[in-house]
């Protein structure tokens, strides 16, 4: 798949031939819902639990008499009754870590990256500005068109400049191409891979 390349104010820059194994596989929602599904669930944290009657180190003696007092019977300050006491019925621990196969995680990356190819993908040469400035990459981004939430991805590391620059532009997010994952991919209108970024990706996939 041959797509142009251009500079990052949207200038021509050149053709750069795509991976069709990588960029050019039919897209199938039921494995993009479950991949997405997969990241939400591993991004919660442990429920935390009440403690019940049994977590409670209280006195486990019988405080008082069985009859005489006037009042109910009772075992143990441990009981939800009392303050203090073990909650009944109480939360139970939970941990979110559901598993998902490699192979079916590396499948919904290809189908990430070839549904934007599709629609909403962007190549760039690189990410090195003349001006690192907010202003002046906001002009050259205005320039190029991009619209909605753009996601920009560069290859090992981030260029520094690039990345100051744009941390004050709303719905602007960088991150590195090792990085890449399904739900921050489909979650942005447009994806911008650097050369560098093809190239880092097409070499995840090609081992």
């Amino acid at each position: 798949m041959k797509v142009k390349v251009q500079k990052i104010d949207g200038k021509a820059s050149g053709d750069l031939e795509l991976n069709d194994t990588i960029f050019g596989v039919e897209p199938r929602a039921d494995i993009l819902h479950r991949i997405v599904t997969w990241q939400l669930e591993k991004r919660r944290a442990t429920a935390r639990p009440t403690r019940e009657r049994s977590d409670v180190a209280r006195t486990g003696a019988k405080f008082g008499a069985q009859k005489g007092s006037g009042g109910a019977r009772h075992g143990e300050r441990s009981a939800p009754i009392f303050i203090g006491g073990g909650k009944a019925h109480g939360a139970r621990k939970r941990d979110f870590n559901p598993s998902l196969n490699k192979k079916i995680r590396a499948l919904g990356l290809k189908m990430a990256l070839s549904s934007k190819a599709k629609d909403g993908l962007v190549i760039v040469d690189t990410l090195e500005l003349k001006d690192a400035k907010t202003k002046s990459l906001k002009a050259h981004l205005e320039k190029a068109g991009y619209a909605g939430k753009v996601l920009v991805m560069d290859g090992e590391s981030v260029n520094d400049g690039f990345s100051k620059a744009a941390s004050n532009i709303p719905n602007i997010n960088v991150m590195s191409a090792t990085g890449a994952n399904v739900y921050d991919i489909l979650n942005h209108d447009t994806l911008v891979l650097t050369k560098d970024a093809v190239e880092k990706l097409e070499a995840r996939f090609n081992g």
